[in-house]
């Protein structure tokens, strides 16, 4: 059995110091990897279905085959892991804003870092997702303009719960529409949340997309004893 607790790095950044540690928990016996911002939590490895459900449900919508797909938000790479999945997906851009994580992932200290470094199809791309969302250039720093199947985006807890204030016109209707710049026709743009589905942005969305949808992602809580329900948004350009 591991230590009970590790940090295992500790960074500043320009948004607050952020941190990966390590811990044995004992109720669900096995250990948890957890990114923190300050005394946020970011991520945990113990409760991932939502995120693999984002790229599994993002990727399924999107037609066709050869697809160049663009993920807002690194993490512990779930997200990422659940695309290259798909033998569809020719490409896979990740767009991350906090160095830490990438070097993370590129030097091993993540599990998932050999899987998403060793595809050729992966690129880490560190740049913040929603200057560049804003930007005609786009995600892409090596090719200005390239469009996408699809942008599929884990970074705020959701719509509403925001880590920084730089994301706040994201989620309103001209930040939706920046998205449709950066997507093919018929391409796909998936949103994760922490929180249930959210009507109001469910009505923003579709006012900005040809088409959008909501999906629940319920799974069994066992240090609550009860189930969690988180929502991905998905939307058709």
């Amino acid at each position: 059995m591991s230590a009970m607790f590790e940090e295992l790095d500790y960074q500043p950044t320009e948004i607050g110091a952020i941190s990966l540690r390590r811990r044995r928990d004992l109720r669900l016996g096995q250990d948890v990897l957890e990114i923190k911002l300050g005394e946020e939590f970011l991520m945990t490895s113990a409760f991932t279905a939502s995120e693999v459900a984002l790229a599994r449900l993002g990727v399924a919508a999107c037609n066709g085959a050869a697809l160049d797909v663009v993920v807002g938000g690194l993490g512990l790479g779930y997200t990422a892991q659940e695309v290259l999945a798909a033998d569809r997906v020719r490409r896979l851009d990740v767009v991350e804003y906090l160095q830490p994580v990438i070097d993370w992932h590129e030097s091993g200290l993540l599990p998932l870092g050999p899987v998403l470094t060793g595809d050729p199809r992966c690129r880490l791309i560190r740049g913040d997702f929603f200057a560049l969302t804003t930007s005609s250039e786009g995600y892409d720093p090596a090719t200005p303009g390239r469009r996408y199947d699809a942008v599929l985006v884990d970074i705020d807890h959701s719509p509403e719960a925001l880590l920084d204030a730089r994301s706040t016109s994201f989620y309103r209707p001209e930040g939706l529409r920046d998205v449709l710049r950066h997507l093919r026709p018929g391409g796909i743009f998936g949103l994760w949340s922490n929180e249930p589905p959210d009507a109001a942005f469910a009505a923003r969305l579709g006012g900005v997309f040809a088409e959008s949808w909501v999906e629940k992602v319920v799974f069994d809580n066992p240090l609550q004893g009860k189930s969690f329900t988180q929502a991905v948004y998905l939307a058709r350009a």
